[in-house]
C-alpha cells in the first residue's frame, strides 16, 4: 500500500513539475528547436558521460574494498544496470538491483552493499552542495525556491555524513548502544537477525575509517561529478545560448539535488523544470531552455539505460530478477532502511 501511494504521489510530482516547467512553451516550437540542434554535440557528450560514471565506479571501489576486493572493472556493469533500473523503475530500485546483481556474482550480503551506496549517496550531495556553494562565488543568484532547496538539503547532507563519522570514529560505543536498544525495544525473536543486520551494514561504512580512502572518495566525487557537469556544457553546445560553466554548476546541482522530491522513474519533472527554472534565472529564453532540458535529461538517461540493459542480459538477469531484488531485501534489511535508501 505504502508503495502504491508513493508511485502515485510521483506521477501526480512528476506532473506538476512538468506543467510548472512547460507551462506556456508550444509543443511545435520546442520540436522546431529540437529538429534544429547540432546532434554531434550531443553524441560527444556520451563518451564523457560513461567516463564520469566509471569515475564513480572507482569511488565505489574504495568504499567497497574493505568488504570483498572486487575491481572496478567488475563493479562497472553493476553499476550501469543500477542507472538503468533506476530510470526505469520507481522508488530507486536500482539500488537494490545493484546489490542484488553483486551478491550474485560476487557472493556479498545486500546490507553492507546498501550502506555503501547510501554513504555515495551523501557524497553525491555534499558535492553537489560544494558545486552551488562554488558557483555563488562568482555570480549573484536570487531564486528562492531554488534557494529552499540549499536550505533543505545542506543539513540533510552534512548532517548524514556526521553520522557516519560518530558511527565509524566510535565503533565500540555504537555497537553497544545499537545492540541496548535492538534487545530494549525488538520483539525476542527477531533479535539475533536484526543485530546481525545492523552488523553488516556497519560493516559498509569501514572504508571512513581510512583517511586515504576518504580522501580519494572525495576526489573520485569531484572528478566524476566535474565530468559530468562537462557534458551540460557540451551539450549546450548544440544550442542557441550560452551560459558561464558556473550556471552550468547550479544546474548540476540542483537538478540532481531535485531526485529527493517524489516523481516517476528517471526523474521525469523534477529535473526538467528545475534546470528550465535555473537557466531563465540567468536570462536563457524558456523555449531554449526547456529544449535543453529535454536533450540534457536524453543525453543522461539513454546511454545509461540501453547498456545497464545490455549487461542485465549478458549476465543472464531479466526483469523476473528485479522482484527476486526486492524480494530479498524485504526479507534481510528493515523496511525504514529501504525507505531511507529510496529517500536519498
Amino acid at each position: 500500500m505504502k508503495q502504491r501511494i508513493s508511485l502515485i504521489l510521483g506521477f501526480l510530482s512528476s506532473l506538476i513539475f512538468l506543467w510548472l516547467g512547460f507551462r506556456g512553451l508550444a509543443l511545435d516550437e520546442i520540436r522546431d528547436v529540437l529538429t534544429g540542434i547540432n546532434l554531434i554535440w550531443v553524441l560527444l557528450a556520451f563518451p564523457v558521460y560513461f567516463l564520469a560514471i566509471y569515475v564513480l565506479t572507482w569511488r565505489w571501489w574504495y568504499l567497497f574494498r574493505p568488504i570483498k576486493d572486487v575491481h572496478p572493472n567488475r563493479l562497472y556493469p553493476v553499476v550501469l544496470i543500477g542507472y538503468m533500473a533506476n530510470n526505469l523503475l520507481p522508488f530507486r530500485l536500482g539500488e537494490i538491483l545493484r546489490a542484488y546483481v553483486l551478491k550474485k556474482r560476487e557472493n556479498v550480503n545486500i546490507a553492507p552493499t546498501l550502506s555503501t551506496i547510501f554513504v555515495e549517496r551523501v557524497f553525491d550531495g555534499l558535492t553537489m552542495l560544494t558545486f552551488i556553494f562554488t558557483a555563488l562565488f562568482f555570480i549573484d543568484f536570487e531564486e528562492p525556491a531554488l534557494q529552499t532547496v540549499i536550505y533543505v538539503t545542506t543539513p540533510l547532507f552534512f548532517g548524514a555524513l556526521l553520522i557516519f563519522f560518530v558511527l565509524v570514529a566510535n565503533p565500540a560505543t555504537a555497537t553497544a548502544i545499537y545492540t541496548w536498544l535492538i534487545n530494549k525495544f525488538a520483539p525476542g525473536g527477531l533479535r539475533p537477525r536484526l543485530l546481525e543486520i545492523v552488523a553488516e551494514l556497519m560493516s559498509g561504512l569501514s572504508a571512513l575509517r581510512s583517511g586515504r580512502a576518504l580522501v580519494l572518495t572525495i576526489l573520485t566525487s569531484f572528478l566524476s561529478w566535474t565530468l559530468e557537469s562537462s557534458t551540460y556544457y557540451i551539450v549546450m553546445q548544440a544550442f542557441d545560448f550560452e551560459v558561464s560553466f558556473f550556471v552550468l554548476l547550479l544546474v548540476v546541482g540542483f537538478g540532481n539535488l531535485s531526485t529527493i522530491l517524489p516523481s516517476t522513474a528517471g526523474y521525469i519533472g523534477t529535473f526538467h523544470a528545475v534546470a528550465i527554472l535555473t537557466l531563465t534565472t540567468f536570462g536563457v529564453d524558456r523555449l531554449q531552455a526547456g529544449s535543453y532540458a529535454i536533450i540534457m535529461h536524453a543525453t543522461l538517461w539513454l546511454p545509461m539505460t540501453v547498456s545497464g540493459f545490455i549487461y542485465l542480459v549478458k549476465f543472464g538477469f531479466g526483469w523476473r530478477d528485479i522482484q527476486a531484488a526486492q524480494d530479498v531485501a524485504d526479507e534481510q534489511l528493515p523496511e525504514h532502511l529501504l525507505e531511507s535508501e529510496a529517500a536519498i
